[in-house]
């Protein structure tokens, strides 16, 4: 039967029941299907023709309402997988049964990819890091083991027919993620949902019902039976969201972040340096908002992070000094190796984790510019050691300046305006991007008489220190560096003056 505590809150209600759409949200549910159709209407007769219901479910329902766009055609049905097998059969273009254990076939047809999942339910043992998958048979139990009521709409296939059991419509229109049950039966059945409700607060700007926070709040501790990977996946889509400080701060209110990401957290009773900010965390999240207004791309998920975690290595590093200051010295290398090891247990891709932690431990380095006191040769390493990520680098930097002082951070942007300037500069004339000794390893090994080994890379390390020490200096004077430095390193002898 329909929750009659959701029809209750819906308002206009249709036959059944279930809430009415308004014409632009009807407009909606058309535009979507036609967007889908002839495809979708043809399968739903396959369907039909075999005994079978097809519908449109879950989040392409969602967004169609939301007008907002989506890449996704998710479809359920009360059809086994083998039965699904069948009766595509002979009619779709390709398929392909990666996801069949849980009851999930994907195909496409005149270039539409879809997914049609049998109705189902699943549900961890306490123990357990998998759910276990059971199917169902009718439409509106699959849809009251769906996450959250917004989740939980569905158009019925070939017909088009509304369904909204649980008020996911008003929901919608106010804004609110609530659970179609209770929120401590669907968390028990997939505690990874709590994370999901904290993700789509980020990405859709939602509040959280108050008995869905105070069933997330209670259950935290079941996070730990998720798998880091599917964790990983809601962080990362949380923090690429469009109002990720919502999700994040669900996190920390909840008690989740001290499960999936513990030094957020931490952050919040720590005094920064400058006693700008009440807390570090808070300072965090301004970087995070002001990272994030400087994206040119869309998301950054690499930016994102390194602007979250910039900071986490303060609590570690937190000294009392005398006149009451605080001091937080080398917490950017401390805080890079925390990120790599919190990065490599949530499984991110190794490139992710060196990246981020990489913009950690530099974020700090462009204050030791002043007004500009730093010569071409700091300016080469500066480019030198950001690497590709001198452009993120840039983004993290300006976004860590927090001050409320209106001048002293005029004078920050102006001072990193210089400096980025002297980049450009530089990096006209001598490409520094790819700086690269004047004389290649070939080159070391003819002049030093020497053979490939360890020699050749301590003899292209002075060579590369050198270039960045004095730009470009010509092959020949690079190779009377080089002679000289042999001689004092006792690798060629003394009185050799050609390296023959």
């Amino acid at each position: 039967m329909p929750d009659d505590n959701a029809n209750a809150q819906a308002g206009t209600s249709g036959r059944n029941g279930t809430p009415d759409p308004s014409r632009a949200q009807r407009t909606a549910i058309a535009e979507l299907l036609r967007g889908i159709a002839p495809v979708a209407d043809e399968l739903g007769e396959r369907f039909a023709a075999a005994g079978h219901e097809l519908a449109l479910v879950g989040g392409p329902v969602r967004d169609a309402l939301l007008r907002r766009t989506t890449k996704d055609v998710d479809l359920t049905t009360d059809a086994p997988p083998q039965r699904i097998l069948e009766i595509i059969d002979g009619w779709a273009d390709a398929v392909w049964t990666i996801g069949i254990e849980f009851g999930t076939v994907g195909l496409r047809k005149n270039g539409t990819e879809l997914e049609i999942t049998t109705y189902r339910s699943e549900s961890y043992d306490p123990k357990s890091r998998k759910p276990e998958v059971s199917y169902g048979t009718s439409l509106h139990e699959d849809l009251r083991r769906r996450d959250f009521a917004v989740n939980a709409m569905a158009a019925r296939l070939p017909g088009h027919e509304f369904v909204d059991p649980f008020g996911g419509l008003t929901d919608l229109q106010r804004k609110v993620m609530r659970t179609p049950g209770r929120p401590e039966d669907s968390f028990s059945d997939d505690p990874l949902r709590m994370l999901r409700a904290a993700r789509f607060a980020s990405q859709l700007g939602f509040t959280v019902a108050p008995d869905v926070v105070r069933a997330m709040t209670d259950m935290a501790g079941r996070i730990e039976i998720v798998s880091a990977e599917r964790v990983r996946d809601e962080l990362s889509k949380l923090v690429c969201g469009r109002y990720p400080r919502q999700g994040l701060a669900l996190l920390v209110e909840t008690g989740l972040a001290a499960h999936v990401l513990p030094e957020l957290p931490k952050l919040r009773l720590e005094i920064d340096e400058h006693h700008r900010h009440k807390d570090v965390y808070e300072h965090s999240l301004i970087v995070l908002e002001q990272a994030i207004a400087q994206e040119e791309d869309g998301p950054d998920l690499v930016l994102r992070l390194a602007a979250l975690l910039h900071d986490i290595g303060k609590p570690k590093t937190r000294r009392f000094e005398t006149g009451g200051r605080v001091s937080f010295h080398h917490h950017e290398v401390v805080g890079a190796k925390m990120t790599r090891k919190r990065l490599s247990a949530l499984r991110y891709p190794k490139d992710v984790v060196a990246d981020v932690s990489r913009l950690v431990e530099l974020h700090l380095r462009f204050h030791g510019y002043g007004t500009g006191e730093w010569t071409d040769s700091a300016v080469r390493r500066y480019v030198r050691d950001a690497g590709p990520l001198l452009s993120r680098l840039h983004k993290l930097t300006r976004a860590d300046c927090t001050t409320r002082n209106r001048r002293k951070a005029d004078r920050l942007r102006r001072t990193y305006d210089d400096l980025e300037t002297r980049i450009e500069r530089l990096g006209e004339e001598e490409e520094l991007a790819a700086i690269r000794p004047e004389i290649d390893g070939n080159e070391i090994q003819e002049i030093l008489g020497i053979t490939p080994g360890p020699l050749v890379g301590r003899a292209y390390k002075f060579l590369l220190e050198l270039r960045l020490d004095r730009g470009v200096i010509g092959k020949d004077a690079a190779r009377d560096e080089l002679l000289a430095w042999a001689r004092a390193e006792g690798i060629v002898d003394g009185s050799e003056e050609d390296g023959s």
